[in-house]
């Protein structure tokens, strides 16, 4: 697993962009889903998500780097070995804080690099409508991706000069329009879209195809969730 300051002894990627991953502790992520999958499969379902961000972002020729921020060990393992950069969550102090400070932490060794916040729970992540996204948030000084319900944010971007200035959460899309970021308007990038809070998220993850991580703890032939 990489440190933060630790460089990488292979390169990997060669994109322009640095991704900014936040992760809650697993105990406490993705709470809304422990309804319909069970309290124990719960977090592992968490890690698996994540897992399959990571890997398929780390995957987009656009991608040069994925920063993860995350307290949790379990997940700073898992997701460093993936060849994520780690960096604990200093602020302490929520997710927005979180993204704010992963943005600075790569700025502080890349100032001109653009970043992007992208939600860690995109379990069916396809790397080249990834690469489309970026490409077209490219063209703007801030823009961002709203989720499959057109309410929240699955990412944003801020090119290099401009600040991140992060606003996710709730009904994060009109926050990001007030805020002057434009809205990134593609067609054929669903699986940048598909965040999963619920069961329902879940199945409609599924139906795109998801990553073998969470493939392994909710596979095709597990019951439906409720």
């Amino acid at each position: 697993m990489r440190k933060d300051g630790e460089l990488a002894a292979d390169p990997g990627p060669t994109g322009p962009w640095s991704l900014i991953v936040p992760l809650k502790p697993l105990p406490l992520a993705k709470s809304r889903l422990a309804e319909a999958v069970g309290p124990l499969v719960r977090p592992r379902l968490a890690l698996a998500f994540a897992q399959d961000t990571v890997a398929a972002a780390l995957r987009c020729p656009a991608v040069r780097d994925v920063v993860v921020v995350t307290d949790d060990p379990l997940a700073a393992a898992a997701l460093g070995a993936l060849g994520a950069r780690v960096v604990p969550d200093a602020p302490a102090a929520g997710l927005n804080a979180a993204l704010a400070h992963g943005a600075d932490v790569v700025r502080a060794r890349r100032p001109a690099a653009p970043v992007a916040a992208l939600s860690a729970d995109l379990p069916a992540l396809r790397p080249e409508e990834l690469h489309r996204v970026l490409v077209r948030a490219g063209q703007f000084p801030r823009a961002f991706l709203a989720d499959a319900a057109e309410i929240g944010t699955t990412l944003l971007s801020a090119a290099p000069g401009a600040e991140l200035r992060p606003a996710f959460g709730g009904a994060s899309r009109h926050r990001h329009l007030s805020s002057g970021a434009a809205e990134i308007l593609l067609t054929g990038v669903d699986s940048v879209r598909r965040d999963v809070d619920t069961g329902e998220d879940l199945r409609a993850a599924r139906e795109l195809g998801v990553g073998p991580r969470t493939a392994e703890w909710w596979p095709a032939d597990a019951p439906e969730p409720a």
